[in-house]
């Protein structure tokens, strides 16, 4: 039987919390809040190091702490879905990060539960986590971005190279049909 602890802390600390997520949210891309209810502490344990992993901001803060702390910030469209037991993840790396990381442990695990999603300060519908992990990373998206660059310059070189190519095609032919 699970005991409920009710810890109390003080002002030094709610204050250190609330200074502490707002300033994460003032530099993250995108953030995630989930209902935890029900997750043992080794799960939880397990979300956290697969955060840390994934530069992913992952803290379990009172509700009215976390209000405070994302005043001001691009993640205040989350204030009022903040009801219940909740986790924040904020990417701050990539703005797909977070996403990735909840979705994949929902498939581990069915009991965390996605309350809402935001990205550039808008409340996206929680169903869109799914386009939000799907975003590349910074790395997909500088090689896709060569690839469009690259295949324009690849094209002018093949056809610039083309003429010659097809007079040394010729004379290979001329040459074989000679020697015949």
């Amino acid at each position: 039987m699970r005991r409920k602890t009710n810890v109390t802390l003080r002002l030094e600390d709610k204050q250190a919390i609330v200074a502490e997520v707002g300033e994460v949210a003032k530099n993250a891309l995108s953030a995630v809040t989930a209902e935890y209810r029900g997750l043992s502490v080794g799960e939880m344990s397990q979300l956290r190091i697969q955060a840390r992993n994934s530069g992913v901001y992952l803290r379990v803060v009172r509700n009215t702490l976390a209000r405070r702390a994302l005043e001001g910030t691009d993640f205040a469209c989350l204030q009022d879905t903040l009801v219940g037991p909740l986790l924040l993840a904020f990417s701050q790396q990539e703005p797909g990060a977070a996403a990735r990381l909840i979705r994949a442990f929902i498939k581990q695990n069915e009991k965390l539960v996605v309350k809402a999603v935001a990205l550039d300060g808008q409340l996206l519908a929680v169903n869109e986590l799914e386009k939000l992990a799907d975003l590349p990373t910074r790395d997909e998206a500088i090689a896709m971005l060569i690839a469009v660059i690259k295949a324009p310059i690849t094209k002018l070189v093949r056809t610039l190279a083309e003429p010659q190519a097809k007079l040394v095609r010729t004379l290979v032919a001329v040459h074989e049909k000679s020697n015949t």
